[in-house]
């Protein structure tokens, strides 16, 4: 057989071959969207950080789709189980993940904890930032400490005998708490709970000395005589507690802030991508729910996909060596 014809041929096959799979991604990125509705996987029970900043944000995206989206919480392993599900998904658009900063640490967590990651960071596409916050350390207001001072040489004088509350193993909640630890040299116990709203629930009901969760999650407890802040770990004074010193204040080394994100399963078709971009940059500059998350405690601190996407990446490298000078957790 002529072997010029057999050349031929085969070349005719794969340029046929790539043509049916370029054409496929062309009707596929082509095809209306959104035709149902969507579903936004929140990876921790309700009350908490993510689902008081989500919430306004998910109400004005939905005055831009044209089919709403969907609040539901998939909490478990720190948020792992609900970010794992997002980034293997079917990237049609119909599944997105409101995400908190742990979302860059947990495949390193997993790695340390010798277990396989539940996913990986390099499958899931940032669309926007949409907070940044640093968290707040509080304690029962009839609590004996009125400053963070006063805890931290109580703590000293008692290793062991004080515990804190978290979202989970290596999350927002622990890793700054970590940092006092290892700044200050002592010693606490962490009780890892399924979320920011069970460790919150932990420190109002006595089950736990203390916690650090974001401002949304125990403002409304500190204005109401709940809980006393002693603490905050990022930069001069909060607007929503001006009262309150941070960490760097008062002469202790822990800076770190939580933030929140809106994410895709990475080869989602580049349309919806921009899609999304929009409704959540419309969201953004919604005034209803700038005034909502200024209540809350948690101004926006947005950023756009590109800009989100770099600021991850030195994310991921910063907390992944946080987490490594914890090490694995028995």
């Amino acid at each position: 057989m002529n072997t010029k014809f057999l050349s031929v041929k085969k070349l005719f096959q794969v340029f046929t071959s790539f043509l049916a799979i370029s054409s496929c991604g062309l009707v596929y990125a082509s095809d209306p969207w959104p035709v149902k509705p969507i579903s936004m996987t929140i990876p921790f029970p309700p009350g908490g950080v993510a689902t008081m900043v989500g919430r306004p944000v998910v109400d004005s995206m939905n005055k831009v789709l044209e089919k709403p989206i969907v609040m539901e919480n998939r909490p478990g392993a720190g948020g792992g189980i609900g970010n794992a599900y997002v980034a293997k998904s079917k990237p049609d658009g119909y599944n997105v993940l409101f995400a908190m900063s742990s979302v860059s640490t947990i495949p390193e967590t997993d790695k340390i904890s010798g277990k396989p990651p539940s996913y990986q960071t390099s499958q899931l596409r940032p669309i926007g930032r949409i907070t940044s916050d640093p968290v707040v350390m509080v304690v029962r207001a009839d609590s004996p400490w009125k400053t963070i001072q006063e805890f931290v040489a109580d703590a000293r004088k008692k290793p062991g005998k004080f515990n804190y509350s978290s979202s989970g193993n290596y999350g927002t909640m622990q890793l700054p708490m970590e940092m006092l630890k290892a700044d200050q040299k002592i010693f606490m116990v962490h009780i890892p709970y399924t979320g920011a709203g069970p460790a919150v629930l932990a420190v109002l009901s006595g089950e736990v000395e203390t916690t650090a969760s974001g401002p949304s999650t125990v403002v409304q407890h500190i204005k109401a005589g709940k809980l006393r802040a002693l603490a905050h770990s990022g930069e001069g004074r909060l607007a929503a507690l001006p009262d309150v010193p941070s960490f760097k204040e008062a002469g202790m080394a822990v800076e770190y802030n939580q933030w929140t994100g809106l994410f895709l399963p990475r080869s989602t078709p580049e349309p919806i991508v921009q899609k999304y971009r929009d409704a959540l940059r419309s969201a953004i500059n919604d005034n209803s729910v700038k005034t909502v998350l200024n209540n809350i405690g948690s101004p926006v601190a947005y950023l756009d996909g590109p800009e989100f996407q770099a600021f991850w990446d030195k994310d991921i490298a910063k907390m992944n060596e946080v987490v490594r000078r914890i090490g694995k957790l028995e």
